[in-house]
């Protein structure tokens, strides 16, 4: 097997430059060749047949992998927090966020292992990677490690709103962990700083924002899946890391998985879970599977739409 490498800058990286690490390989092919396609820079005047052979050749790579590291992914090494983050764990298990994310299957804390985490994302940004690095920076204590994964307190990318209809509106941001969260009715105790021309009924509000942004990974037998986290895993392991302060989610019936997970994780559970040897973190940092890219910025766009209907019904 190929030595393990960080992940480096491409060839004239810069911070205005864009760049992805993507791990080949894995199904489904249209998915790699789409990407180089649409998001690389000139990817559309990328040779088709050499980015298959490309992919082809790390395939069969991880089948070499499935017989010389069979099992590696339930061997995960799961530590207890240190005595000093076990009242920081507290303070996140009482936080808003936490209390409304994590509430439907057992959950605890844990120091997990990093290079044994198993990887259903499948790229990442590296220029998130290296403002991350730079952010925690080398040695940091067991406290700023465990705030640096698990963080009450955070700074959020900026989001620009526009309205582009009477009734559509457009919400914009850089940041991967944007996303819609959810309708809600509200009442009209629970507005301020709002005028209108009579007095309020109720208001629904569409809401949108960021995600709780805590590392976590979801439990299934003896293996552990990251459902959130990957540059902040990624940088750790950079920065020489082996073990990050994790939240656990532990899944012991298909329906739960389901409630949990991503569709792409509950559609394909053996995949992940039953495997001899599944995508893990460790896999960005092996040039034989990863590849970086210059790629475009992208930004994640949400678009709200409301229909207002008046009736008058008899009853």
């Amino acid at each position: 097997m190929a030595d393990q490498k960080p992940l480096q800058n491409g060839p004239g990286a810069g911070d205005s430059l864009q760049e992805e690490i993507w791990l080949l390989g894995q199904p489904p092919l249209r998915r790699y060749l789409d990407f180089v396609s649409d998001i690389v820079v000139d990817g559309a005047r990328a040779d088709v047949a050499a980015l298959t052979d490309e992919w082809r050749a790390a395939n069969d790579y991880y089948h070499e992998l499935e017989q010389l590291e069979s099992g590696i992914a339930d061997k995960v090494e799961c530590r207890e927090l240190p005595p000093s983050c076990v009242s920081l764990a507290k303070e996140v298990a009482a936080d808003t966020h936490y209390r409304h994310t994590f509430n439907r299957v057992p959950v605890s804390f844990g120091m997990v292992e990093l290079d044994k985490l198993i990887a259903f994302q499948l790229h990442v940004s590296c220029n998130f990677i290296r403002d991350l690095v730079a952010e925690l920076g080398p040695n940091p204590s067991v406290e700023a490690l465990f705030r640096f994964c698990l963080p009450i307190e955070r700074s959020n990318a900026p989001v620009q709103t526009q309205r582009v209809g009477s009734k559509r509106y457009v919400f914009r941001s850089d940041s991967t962990d944007f996303r819609f969260h959810d309708a809600v009715l509200l009442q009209p105790d629970q507005i301020r700083d709002y005028h209108s021309f009579g007095p309020l009924a109720g208001v629904v509000g569409l809401v949108v924002g960021f995600g709780s942004n805590y590392l976590n990974a979801i439990r299934v037998g003896d293996r552990l899946l990251l459902n959130n986290g990957y540059h902040r895993a990624c940088a750790l392991r950079q920065l020489g890391v082996t073990h990050a302060p994790c939240i656990i989610q532990t899944a012991t019936l298909m329906d739960e998985l389901e409630l949990i997970a991503k569709p792409l994780i509950a559609d394909d559970p053996d995949f992940y879970f039953n495997t001899a040897r599944p995508p893990l973190l460790k896999d960005f940092f092996d040039p034989n599977i990863a590849k970086v890219y210059p790629v475009h910025k992208r930004v994640r766009m949400i678009e709200v739409n409301f229909e207002v209907r008046d009736y008058v019904l008899s009853e």
